[in-house]
């Protein structure tokens, strides 16, 4: 039962963590002119969205596959550093967008947590 419940957590967050990637991600793609402008805002350049936007679709691969472990913790990490900067970028402005990073971080923790109480080998 316990399994049963830690595998539905797992995939709950990292499901809502790939929907949140993906929405972001297609923003960056789709509205390139408004995502360079809220950049611009928060200290960071705009060349970075298009790079930013791919490491973000092949981390969610990264995370979802069951070939390489490494490249999984990777992912883990560059997500994290990613939501950790986004976080304090919009708490630096004050803006009070910083509830997507936030979410961001959260799901982030729990996918991570409980793909490591599955085993790699489970998820």
């Amino acid at each position: 039962m316990n399994r049963k419940r830690n595998r539905i957590i797992y995939y709950l967050a990292t499901g809502l963590l790939t929907v949140l990637m993906l929405l972001s991600a297609g923003m960056y793609f789709l509205n390139h002119e408004m995502v360079a402008e809220t950049f611009s805002k928060l200290g960071y350049p705009s060349y970075i969205i298009y790079p930013l936007a791919i490491a973000k679709i092949l981390g969610l691969i990264a995370i979802w596959s069951k070939k390489s472990n490494p490249l999984k913790e990777w992912a883990y990490a560059g997500f994290f550093f990613d939501f950790v900067l986004a976080l304090s970028a919009h708490l630096h402005i004050n803006d009070g967008e910083f509830g997507g990073a936030l979410v961001a971080i959260i799901l982030l923790l729990v996918s991570y947590v409980y793909e490591k109480k599955l085993g790699t080998t489970e998820t």
